[in-house]
């Protein structure tokens, strides 16, 4: 089946949930065993059954089974948001001592995330520009666990060659994983592309409507567990085979980390899910609208968005991602009060701390996600003081565009 169809009916066996058109959710917080047997077995993994929503739901499971569809991978393992994912996928895989390469303009958490939180347990990361391959390489040592990047940079919007990379990151026998949160498998598979791990905060485009928090780590099935650099979850592929990766971070990483997530907000991203693919299509539609607009209009400095001819993107854009440039774009004002101006002004754009929802969203980043951060770091990020990011909805686009008409003319 095709994305769009896959979305809507390829995550539901309807047999398992007595004819139903829509998963249930599962409310419940434990399951019981019909024998002390049983609930050992299921303990052991080596019988079937459910035990505890944490470690699994059935619910979860469908979100799973169309996350991995949808991501060509050969599982997923949903959690609690996109930051437990990229966490899970850190306890999984790095030890005190090891190190991360990573792209210098991911999102601004995903940052903290590496200096507030893994540094304190000895972990390196290396910063570099992952769209020169060459630096990627270069800064792989023989402690680097694996290479982090994001399809479309946020809020940078520069778009790695995730085929490139994954040959480099082969060759050093360790792990490419893609946050593809902002591209969506609507405009990238990145595991089609090599890409070894795919993560997703799915609060945004895959959910939607800005109601839902959670997250997703899909492994597309290119590495080998058997012979990567870590022995903890190598040892489990005599159980587990190529699922060594999914079965560590179901039984121990997401676990321990209790980073699950809840059976309703499971429920929520399966229906936001059913409408990925003619949502993204009009959030590309709309934004790449908005840019031109705003690529033309006085009192705006600069724009950056993938598919704008002259954009530091394009050429990746046209290639990796279908000709479509997702639905962010940025710009700058000349200085920080000029963008709080425009922020104010706007009347259908919300100043809101998310991106991909089906509204239109506003958020000066380096006053508010980037504030934690000094100059320096925050010029490593692409994140200037007269930007405004802004998460392009799926509005009607005269209505967007005015919008920012009205209110660029009260900055003039």
């Amino acid at each position: 089946m095709n994305d769009q169809t896959l979305a809507i009916h390829g995550a539901l066996d309807a047999t398992r949930f007595a004819g139903a058109t829509v998963p249930p959710v599962f409310q419940t917080v434990a399951y019981a065993s019909p024998s002390a047997q049983g609930m050992a077995d299921a303990f052991a993994g080596s019988g079937a059954g459910y035990v505890y929503t944490r470690i699994a739901n059935p619910t979860t499971v469908a979100l799973e089974g169309a996350l991995a569809e949808l991501e060509q991978g050969i599982g997923c393992v949903a959690t609690a948001s996109g930051m437990a994912a990229i966490h899970a996928v850190a306890a999984a895989l790095l030890a005190a001592g090891d190190e991360i390469v990573a792209a210098e303009g991911i999102f601004a958490g995903t940052v903290s995330l590496f200096e507030n939180t893994l540094k304190r347990f000895g972990v390196t990361i290396r910063y570099v520009d992952a769209c020169d391959a060459r630096q990627v390489a270069g800064a792989i040592t023989g402690r680097t666990r694996f290479v982090f990047v994001e399809t479309i940079g946020n809020p940078k919007l520069d778009s790695p060659d995730i085929a490139q990379l994954s040959q480099i990151t082969r060759e050093a026998g360790i792990p490419l994983v893609v946050d593809n949160t902002v591209a969506t498998p609507s405009l990238c598979k990145p595991g089609s592309l090599g890409a070894d791990i795919v993560v997703h905060s799915t609060s945004k485009f895959i959910s939607g409507g800005g109601t839902t928090i959670g997250g997703a780590v899909i492994d597309t099935g290119n590495f080998d567990w058997l012979s990567g650099p870590c022995s903890h979850i190598s040892s489990r592929y005599g159980s587990a085979g190529r699922m060594a990766l999914l079965a560590y971070l179901r039984n121990v990483a997401v676990r321990d980390l209790g980073a699950c997530p809840a059976p309703w907000n499971s429920f929520l991203t399966l229906e936001g899910l059913k409408t990925l693919g003619p949502r993204m299509d009009r959030h590309c539609d709309n934004a790449k609208a908005l840019a031109k607009f705003l690529q033309g209009h006085p009192a705006v400095k600069w724009v950056n968005y993938p598919m704008l001819p002259g954009a530091v993107a394009y050429a990746m854009a046209a290639r990796q991602l279908g000709g479509k440039g997702g639905g962010l774009l940025t710009l700058g004002l000349g200085g920080k009060e000029a963008a709080w101006r425009l922020i104010d002004a706007l009347k259908l754009a919300k100043n809101v701390a998310n991106l991909g929802d089906v509204r239109t969203l506003v958020i000066h980043p380096a006053s508010t996600i980037c504030r934690e951060f000094d100059a320096s770091s925050r010029m490593r990020m692409g994140v200037t003081d007269d930007m405004v990011r802004v998460s392009v909805g799926i509005e009607d686009v005269e209505d967007i565009r005015g919008d920012f008409a009205r209110a660029l003319e009260e900055l003039t």
